[in-house]
């Protein structure tokens, strides 16, 4: 199996490990010292139909949101509601998508942006 293959599998995996993580309270979220903001902000996000969730590293929260557009074709950025992928020439699923990923800017231009 080439290398570029098992990466691919690697990420495919960790994506469906990711996704299958509960979406309850977590320990960092319980022990905040603004825990009627963070409660606040969660059920904001559900009623804008978003999924609350922790972001990369587990001590932040974030929502995300399920981008209407996604996995469109696109050649730039203006041609997505989140970013323009350049690998796959779709538009992102979810915002905020977290990484470094390359991406079309919105003049079309090959890029490499990272979100954290």
């Amino acid at each position: 199996m080439s290398a570029l293959l098992r990466g691919m599998l690697v990420v495919l995996c960790l994506f469906t490990l990711v996704a299958c993580q509960e979406d309850g309270t977590d320990e960092a979220e319980s022990t905040s010292i603004f825990p009627d903001l963070l409660a606040e902000q969660r059920l904001k996000c559900s009623k804008d139909g978003g999924r609350w969730g922790a972001a990369p590293g587990n001590q932040t929260f974030t929502c995300f949101k399920t981008l209407s557009d996604a996995n469109k074709s696109c050649s730039r950025e203006t041609d997505c509601q989140g970013l323009c992928l350049a690998r796959s020439r779709t538009c992102s699923p979810v915002e905020p998508f977290f990484g470094c990923h390359e991406v079309f800017s919105p003049t079309g231009l090959r890029q490499t942006r990272c979100i954290q």
